[in-house]
């Protein structure tokens, strides 16, 4: 049987094995979290708390900034220290955050819900919303607002992602193998406030074992999609392209053909929002690389420091090492982080420490692998020389914006040129040159 693919992509090593076969661990609580008021995209939070303040684990401390926008909840009980701006490596700009001294055990604040199917869909839309839920596959969209598209889309299909095609993490399979039955609940309250009839799970078949069991688990209730492992075969795009062939037109959204994409480990915390009332203030993670001592998988608390999750539950790095690349993330579309202080947010989905290769880059021989392996059919080594010419009109003609940033080009060039970094970097000069705007 053929698997369900896109063109183009590429094949780098998998590594999954170092932690694909460990259970999700709950991570100990850490002493001191620091919380961004961005960690979703759209407008910041804005706080609602004072310094010295007393807050419980789960309490709101930060309402949404704007429509697009997200809560944000006290990840554990303590005392807040500091409200001031703070370096944030995903967006690029110092952001304000809350750091809170844990100083006793949770105390949550929690108001469950139960029966779901007592709750109407505009209910149900603002138990998600209050809960703080955004994308946990690494977009960080916020839920709510991605659940109620414009009237004049008319979705048809929800495709849950399960392909997890980033090299290294492996928490969303074992989300798949341990929290099945409640990924199933949250997949039927989306169905309820979507009201779809057609449900597909993605997920590429080096997963055999999640494959299996969700067939198993959830008796035909998902039609469970088996992917040609490659990369980036779980991007949005190529998901709804390999899972029902429909194409999202340039410049266009999900919605456009009818389809809504979600994790799966957003869908289990919806399950928790709309049941147990739980909002969202802790995640589940890999901790990876040839660089840590202890890969895993585990629970941790949003806002702990990335120094803290390799030392206490990473087993810390490998000694003589020389150099070390830390990544919130995986390799492919991980961000470089310099400084481990750095606390984890919503969309972080793993921690990846590598031991990196030395290695310049030369000068494009217009070889066109780049082309060749674009899962978005661009023209990567175009697009990275008028980035470097600042024709930034010009490369938004032939697809700039429409580059989804995977790393592929990259990947594949035999003279490690960097195109994907210089393409990111003009998206985000022509896009300040527009007030924001695409």
């Amino acid at each position: 049987m053929r698997l369900a693919t896109f063109k183009g992509g590429v094949h780098p090593p998998y590594r999954k094995e170092l932690s694909q076969d460990i259970a999700i661990q709950k991570a100990p609580l850490p002493d001191k979290v620091v919380v961004f008021m961005q960690q979703h995209a759209g407008a910041p939070a804005k706080p609602i708390v004072k310094i010295g303040e007393k807050v419980k684990t789960g309490q709101i401390i930060a309402e949404p900034g704007g429509f697009i926008s997200s809560y944000i909840h006290s990840p554990v009980t303590g005392t807040i220290t500091e409200i001031k701006k703070v370096s944030n490596v995903i967006f690029g700009v110092a952001v304000e955050a809350i750091t809170i001294e844990r100083d006793s055990e949770d105390e949550w604040e929690l108001l469950p819900h139960g029966d779901y199917n007592k709750f109407s869909r505009e209910e149900l839309l603002e138990i998600v919303k209050k809960a703080g839920i955004v994308g946990l596959g690494g977009a960080m969209f916020p839920t709510h607002v991605k659940l109620n598209p414009p009237k004049d889309k008319k979705i048809d299909t929800l495709i849950i992602n399960g392909a997890e095609c980033e090299p290294y993490l492996t928490i969303d399979h074992r989300m798949m193998l341990e929290k099945s039955e409640e990924i199933l609940i949250g997949i039927k309250i989306v169905k309820k406030i979507l009201g779809v009839k057609n449900v597909y799970i993605g997920i590429e078949e080096n997963k055999k074992d999640a494959i299996e069991h969700l067939k198993n688990a959830w008796r035909g209730q998902v039609i469970v999609v088996p992917l040609e492992t490659k990369y980036p075969q779980g991007a949005e795009k190529q998901l709804i392209y390999a899972i029902t062939k429909r194409k999202v037109p340039r410049g266009g959204l999900p919605m456009d053909v009818g389809v809504v994409v979600q994790n799966v480990s957003t869908m289990y915390a919806i399950k928790e929002a709309v049941v147990d009332g739980k909002p969202l203030v802790e995640r589940g993670l890999t901790i990876t690389g040839e660089a840590v001592n202890k890969p895993g998988n585990w629970w941790v608390r949003i806002g702990t420091p990335i120094s803290w999750i390799i030392n206490n539950l990473g087993g810390g790095f490998k000694e003589g090492l020389e150099e070390i690349k830390v990544l919130m993330g995986g390799p492919m579309m991980g961000i470089p982080i310099n400084n481990i202080e750095t606390p984890i947010v919503k969309g972080n989905n793993g921690i990846t420490s590598l031991i990196p290769e030395k290695q310049n880059g030369t000068f494009c021989i217009r070889c066109s692998y780049c082309v060749s392996v674009c899962p978005m059919g661009l023209q990567p080594y175009l697009l990275d020389l008028l980035g470097k010419k600042r024709r930034y009109d010009d490369a938004v003609q032939i697809g700039l914006l429409d580059c989804i940033e995977c790393g592929s080009c990259s990947y594949i060039c035999p003279a490690k040129i960097e195109h994907v970094k210089t393409i990111k970097l003009a998206k985000k000069v022509y896009k300040a040159l527009r007030g924001g705007k695409r």
